[in-house]
């Protein structure tokens, strides 16, 4: 993990520096000091290049005047603009443009947030690299340390361990989805969980026996046709009062999508690995809850299963019943995640008893159609905790939006021989996936979030990499403190 300090004292001579400049600030007093240093050698960089400080403008300077290594000036927009958002979006800019170097200092001059541009950082330095050549990967992710000046160093440095806490978390979520599928199986998978007691979570483990005695039979039919047996993970962190009903974080955990009988076509099929990254979200917001030892009592819920084809998978017209007792009608093995969930709703609301249960999965195809990659599907029976998700995700970056519900499409998913069958076809996938989840939930508010298209960029974007994103996290964690950690 990145190391992250703070200091106020002046810049020094040596090493690579990234200047932070809003627009219109080429003649600040920040920019003129390094300029002094150098010898006027920024100040002609910024006119070759035409760098006015506009937002993710980067101009690198090699060696200027002999007094640093390099200067690296990251445009960061309008001044009055820049708000905890676009701080995060620069510093991983800055960290992403010298992750080939050991150490950097960033240098925020009068702008505000210094401690979400250290957070930033820590996006743009992330790497996964534990099957790479050891020597080839610390040549190309050399960045170990960051120095962030800023005018209050010691205020900045209080505010950094809440940030911290949450950069872990991502960076977690972003290990986990990055894993294969041979390595992190639903038992491998359950030993990292079980690694996180040391932060003060409790961690209980239902194995098939005790799933099979709760009924669990829409998990255990995705799960029969693999090897390796699937498990069920309750992770408490316990940080409000006693009483308090907690708040209840629900993933699926689909540690490898094969679709089983309803076999996915083998282009694009290595991507399944990552169909647990709603249960690698979960165990990332349980784990920044707990490090920064979160005001509130949470509870996630985690199916872990492998969706495989054998002798012994779930047939294409098999008939399930889950543990609330409603039957269902398995037309596509494929659509396997909302059988994961269905299970663990129904046992989050009826043994956690939560003030809320929000889930998280890679649920469909049909929301990447609809959304892209910038939005999450949210969905939800509760206008109130959809207005908290809808802002939480505007400045936490973690962007959903909210999709309808609506007792109409329950006939699509309507069965001539069981209580529901599983898929409604093309039209409205999305919407009848989490009209098929509702089935599960009685009275407590819920919240569906479809993180297909949000959890794996196959390109890079604007201050975020391509690969696993560990989207959730943030957003989770900014609905907890914002709206009901009791402070």
């Amino acid at each position: 993990m990145l190391n992250i300090s703070f200091s106020s004292e002046a810049i020094a001579p040596g090493g690579s520096l990234v200047l932070l400049v809003a627009e219109g600030q080429t003649t600040s007093p920040l920019f003129k000091t390094v300029d002094d240093m150098t010898g006027g050698v920024l100040t002609r960089a910024a006119e070759a290049e035409e760098f006015t400080g506009k937002e993710g403008k980067i101009v690198t300077v090699l060696a200027p005047g002999g007094k640093f290594d390099r200067v690296v000036l990251a445009g960061v927009g309008k001044a009055e603009a820049f708000d905890a958002l676009k701080a995060e979006q620069a510093g991983s800019l800055a960290a992403s443009a010298l992750r080939k170097t050991e150490k950097i200092t960033i240098a925020t001059g009068e702008l505000p947030h210094a401690a979400d541009v250290a957070l930033g950082a820590t996006y743009g330095a992330y790497h996964f690299s534990v099957y790479l050549n050891p020597v080839e990967s610390r040549k190309a992710h050399a960045l170990s340390s960051v120095t962030v000046i800023t005018a209050d160093a010691e205020k900045v440095q209080k505010k950094w361990a809440a940030r911290a806490a949450v950069a872990h978390g991502v960076a977690l979520t972003r290990d986990l989805v990055t894993e294969p599928a041979n390595v992190l199986t639903p038992e491998e998978f359950t030993a990292r969980i079980q690694g996180l007691r040391h932060l003060g979570l409790e961690v209980e483990v239902l194995d098939v026996p005790a799933m099979e005695r709760l009924g669990f039979g829409a998990l255990l039919g995705v799960a029969q046709g693999s090897a390796n047996a699937p498990r069920t993970v309750i992770i408490r962190w316990n940080g409000g009062k006693k009483g308090d009903a907690p708040l209840s974080f629900i993933g699926k955990g689909v540690t490898f999508d094969s679709g089983g009988i309803s076999i996915k076509p083998a282009a694009g099929m290595d991507e399944m690995k990552g169909d647990m990254a709603g249960a690698a979200t979960v165990v990332g917001l349980m784990a920044a809850l707990a490090e920064r030892k979160a005001a509130v009592n949470a509870v996630g819920v985690v199916g872990l299963v492998e969706n495989m084809v054998s002798g012994n998978a779930q047939r294409p017209g098999d008939i399930v019943r889950s543990a609330s007792g409603k039957t269902i009608e398995v037309l596509n093995t494929d659509a396997e995640g909302r059988l994961v969930l269905a299970d663990l709703l129904w046992y989050a609301e009826e043994h956690v008893k939560p003030a809320f249960m929000i889930d998280l999965a890679t649920l469909t195809g049909a929301i990447v159609v609809g959304l892209g990659t910038e939005y999450a599907g949210l969905f939800s029976n509760n206008d109130e905790l959809a207005a908290e998700l809808t802002d939480a995700g505007l400045k936490s970056g973690d962007k959903v939006w909210r999709m309808p519900l609506h007792k109409e499409y329950d006939a699509l998913i309507k069965s001539d021989i069981a209580d529901m069958k599983n898929i409604g076809g093309r039209a409205g996938g999305a919407i009848t996936a989490a009209q098929f989840l509702g089935r599960f939930v009685e009275k407590t508010p819920w919240a569906h979030l479809d993180i297909a298209g949000t959890s794996w960029l196959d390109k890079g974007k604007f201050g975020q990499a391509k690969g696993a994103t560990g989207f959730g996290v943030s957003l989770l964690n900014t609905l907890v403190h914002k709206y009901y950690e009791k402070n």
